[in-house]
């Protein structure tokens, strides 16, 4: 028999562990492991079965390339047009204490003071360095796609998160990537045509570092279902 009551135990434990993962231990993840991640990742839903988005993992002499510009850019505060809006503008009241929340979240775990501009502008440096995670992955989409690729890809984001906390990994998605697309494009060598979605770092989690011990709280299922007669 497929399914049954041991599969969604297993599914609701495997969600339940997942959590963003901000420092990792130097081990390397091996190339088939990473390949292996990927393909089930791929298995996601996606209308017509158009499969977009694409995975480009960033190493060596080109992910201090990277890494160097991008820092540079947000260390000199050069502002650069998005390739889409990640945020809601202006962001309304209820989503803003949202994301006060999740920042004093991290920024506690961290032992960073709420004044302290220095101390949470260095820890969000940290987004364009892939946290020092042994994979860094960049997420890009084709530029000509419709909105419904963004959900299509985001599923199948969630599945690779999914699939490396299955095998004793851990990840944290970049949004802050998508500050800059035309750095990232230009120090990679992608083309126009590829919108940059996200960053991704993975890796083994560091369990003896503090700002793993972030944890955000999600919405009680009121807030977000209805049941409409």
């Amino acid at each position: 028999m497929e399914g049954g009551p041991e599969w969604g135990d297993a599914y609701e434990a495997l969600a339940g562990a997942r959590h963003s993962v901000r420092a990792f231990t130097k081990q390397p993840v091996p190339q088939d492991l990473l390949e292996r991640l990927l393909r089930q990742a791929r298995l996601a839903p996606s209308g017509a079965n158009l499969q977009p988005g694409r995975f480009w993992a960033v190493e060596g002499a080109a992910r201090e390339r990277l890494v160097a510009a991008l820092c540079q850019a947000w260390q000199q505060q050069i502002p650069e047009a998005e390739d889409y809006d990640y945020f809601p503008r202006p962001m309304p009241l209820a989503l803003r204490k949202r994301q006060v929340a999740a920042a004093q979240a991290l920024y506690e775990a961290l032992g960073v003071a709420r004044g302290d501009a220095q101390g949470r502008a260095l820890q969000f440096e940290r987004n364009f360095r892939f946290f020092d995670a042994p994979v860094a992955l960049v997420v890009t989409i084709e530029r000509d796609f419709g909105a419904g690729g963004f959900m299509d890809l985001g599923m199948c984001l969630h599945g690779l998160m999914l699939a490396a906390q299955a095998q004793g990994l851990a990840s944290c998605a970049i949004g802050a990537l998508a500050s800059y697309p035309h750095i990232v494009r230009a120090a990679l060598g992608l083309p126009e045509t590829e919108q940059v979605v996200c960053g991704m770092a993975l890796g083994w989690e560091d369990r003896e570092a503090p700002v793993n011990r972030t944890r955000t709280v999600r919405e009680p299922l009121e807030r977000y279902f209805s049941v409409l007669r």
